[in-house]
């Protein structure tokens, strides 16, 4: 007997659902959560691009699932995030802070971290900064970046009941292509951030 052939499509989008659900529930990165839902689906570990979904369908698979089993808190939870975020925006003026990720797309959750780009001439002036605020944190490293025989800081303490996330980049990254920072490409400044916040532009969470 000759085995049915697995649909690609079907697996990609079974792989974005099952993604979906373990960001929303255990506050998986999109990476780990792409990895886990293709070893629980297909019991292969082995990457392989063409039933691997793109983070743009996990996110979408992401509002449904929020919209499906989360509608009376995610956007209360939301709404608490965005403003913690722009008040340490704030205090984080000096450093070009950007949002990225869950809480600016509109998806986040009480499991989300509160994830800032920051655009700082020197990474240890950031840390300076948090020491002198008595602010607790845990230096870390952006893996993709390794190859490329560069390190990019990032910084990951608790402010306000959150938990929080910096990747230190140098002022010239900014003018770098979207591709350059991965899952986290979107990003808005803190202007911007608060036209979403205010209802002066289009909110990402009404996609």
């Amino acid at each position: 007997m000759t085995a049915r052939a697995i649909d690609p499509t079907t697996i990609k989008q079974q792989i974005a659902v099952t993604a979906a659900k373990l960001i929303a529930e255990d506050g998986a990165t999109y990476e780990n959560a792409k990895r886990q839902a293709l070893r629980m689906i297909t019991g292969n570990t082995r990457i392989n691009s063409e039933i691997l979904p793109n983070n743009e369908a996990v996110e979408n698979e992401l509002r449904r699932y929020n919209r499906i089993f989360h509608s009376k808190t995610q956007l209360t939870q939301l709404k608490a995030l965005r403003l913690t975020a722009v008040a340490l925006m704030r205090h984080l003026a000096d450093f070009s802070p950007y949002i990225t990720g869950a809480v600016l797309n509109g998806t986040a959750n009480e499991h989300s971290t509160i994830h800032l780009q920051l655009f700082a001439d020197n990474a240890k002036d950031v840390q300076l900064f948090l020491l002198n605020e008595g602010i607790p944190f845990e230096v870390g490293e952006l893996d993709r970046f390794r190859k490329n025989n560069r390190i990019i800081e990032t910084v990951t303490f608790n402010w306000r009941n959150e938990t929080i996330q910096l990747t230190l980049y140098e002022p010239n990254d900014l003018r770098r292509s979207d591709r350059y920072f991965g899952e986290y490409a979107k990003r808005a400044d803190l202007a911007y951030f608060t036209d979403i916040i205010n209802g002066n532009v289009p909110d990402p969470a009404d996609a």
